[in-house]
């Protein structure tokens, strides 16, 4: 039984490393602002064009600035679930094995 739950716990590393590399991106203004975020829901990077920084007000970049890193981390939370729910699905499936030994 410890075995299983040492392999559920490497599997779990694995998922998080793994989601470390699965990068998505939130875009607004038709992709004036993007905001990219790993499958772990962190920020990693947010890119303005240098245009319209100079064309927006303060006002208008944060709001967009916000709907650019809400999509990105709604996506990046679909790419968690999924990964999650395929861990435990494959957990269920091994520990099965448990109640039959």
């Amino acid at each position: 039984m410890f075995d299983k739950l040492l392999q559920v716990q490497q599997k779990a590393e694995e998922i998080k490393k793994k989601l470390e590399t699965v990068i998505v991106t939130g875009e607004s203004e038709g992709g004036k602002i993007k905001v990219s975020a790993n499958g772990n829901k962190v920020i990693t990077s947010i890119e303005i064009d240098e245009t319209f920084i100079s064309v927006a007000d303060k006002e208008e970049l944060e709001e967009l600035l916000i709907v650019a890193t809400n999509k990105a981390l709604e996506q990046a939370e679909r790419v968690h679930q999924s990964e999650m729910q395929s861990m435990s699905q494959d957990m269920l499936g091994g520990l099965g094995g448990l109640f039959n030994k």
